[in-house]
């Protein structure tokens, strides 16, 4: 009892990140031992292909989720190309699952790969977070042959931070006591929200990490960012007060890129959508509502002077002529500047129905 309340004096949360190293493509490469050493990457290899993910090899050549497949190949010439085997993936990831039913039930699953655990209140391994983190990395791969890397604090934010401090095969973890020293040297693209063009925002006031974000004041923040200014303010210090929520029913799922420069023709529009709906069809396929039923489809386009409207048209399937279809009459009705373009799908909670979906 008396390490328990050590422990809770170190944490005043206890949340453990799980992601798994290069899931999709370490599969592959423990069911094909020739591939080990090789450059090995998950996705279509034709000309319209897109990568899903890559092993570590790979991305040493610059290779990364949702690039091209025929630019991933100029890259690196040698890259070993294996098809999506989606219900494999999802099998091993819903077995995995079970592991940290034996720690918590307290577990919020963001993709196939990954997931938060919130063992504040759990008594295993006599309340000891890393421990748990030891024992579950240690299961996954004695039972699947698979590397995991944790991260461990007291909170979303920077759990998911520590899990990516040591990989792969590795874990992190950041007390208490600690965040406000090692919150300062956090690049600001670890931020959650922090895109490219944020990054770049930030990048001209010389604003690189955490520390240097905290010296802005948090009305210079909202004016730059709006309500996302104020979220910013409180990430940046370590802040973070989401729950892990364990019987989240998601209603949509999304993908949305804010331009560096304004895209003014529909050509750029179409171009710029493929990309973005290669990446939605990537994170469907690795999020845990693949099987639902398809509601509606649906655009979101901001233009240059802020107005945002959105476009949706019902529709239980992932295809791109629908968003191309939504883009070009919105596009046609509204011929301006645009600056943030997103496409997304709505579920229809009401109904299962099981959804196949191809990537061409």
């Amino acid at each position: 009892m008396k390490r328990q309340n050590n422990f809770e004096k170190k944490f005043q949360n206890k949340i453990i990140h799980i992601d798994m190293d290069c899931f999709f493509a370490a599969v592959e490469i423990r069911d094909n031992p020739e591939l080990k050493n090789k450059p090995v990457a998950v996705g279509n290899s034709e000309s319209r292909g897109v990568i899903t993910t890559c092993n570590y090899i790979a991305r040493k050549f610059g290779i990364k989720s949702a690039m091209s497949s025929v630019k991933a190949k100029q890259l690196c010439p040698k890259l070993i190309f294996m098809p999506v085997q989606i219900e494999k993936y999802r099998n091993i990831s819903d077995d995995i699952l079970n592991i940290y039913k034996c720690y918590t039930k307290i577990i919020e699953p963001i993709a196939l790969d990954e997931a938060y655990l919130d063992v504040t209140n759990s008594k295993y391994c006599e309340g000891d977070p890393e421990e748990m983190a030891r024992q579950i990395r240690k299961k996954i791969y004695d039972d699947f042959g698979l590397t995991a890397s944790a991260g461990i604090a007291s909170n979303k934010f920077l759990s998911k931070i520590a899990s990516d401090w040591n990989k792969p095969d590795g874990q992190f973890t950041i007390l208490d006591s600690d965040i406000d020293k090692f919150v300062v040297n956090i690049p600001i693209r670890k931020i959650i929200g922090i895109g490219e063009v944020n990054e770049k925002k930030l990048l001209l006031k010389n604003i690189k990490t955490c520390g240097d974000l905290q010296k802005m004041e948090k009305d210079k923040l909202v004016n730059l960012f709006g309500k996302y200014g104020e979220i910013l303010f409180h990430l940046c210090r370590g802040i973070d007060e989401r729950k892990v929520e364990f019987n989240k029913i998601r209603k949509s799922l999304s993908v949305e890129d804010t331009f560096e420069k304004d895209l003014n023709s529909i050509d750029e529009c179409l171009i710029n959508g493929k990309i973005i709906f290669n990446r939605l069809v990537i994170r469907h396929n690795k999020s845990n509502e693949k099987d639902r039923y398809i509601k509606s489809c649906f655009i979101k386009i901001k233009f240059n002077n802020f107005k945002t409207i959105t476009a949706q048209k019902t529709y239980n399937k992932l295809k791109y002529e629908i968003f191309e279809n939504l883009l070009k009459t919105t596009y046609k009705n509204n011929p301006y500047p645009i600056r943030l373009l997103g496409v997304g799908i709505i579920f229809d909670n009401n109904e299962k129905k099981q959804l196949f979906l191809n990537i061409d």
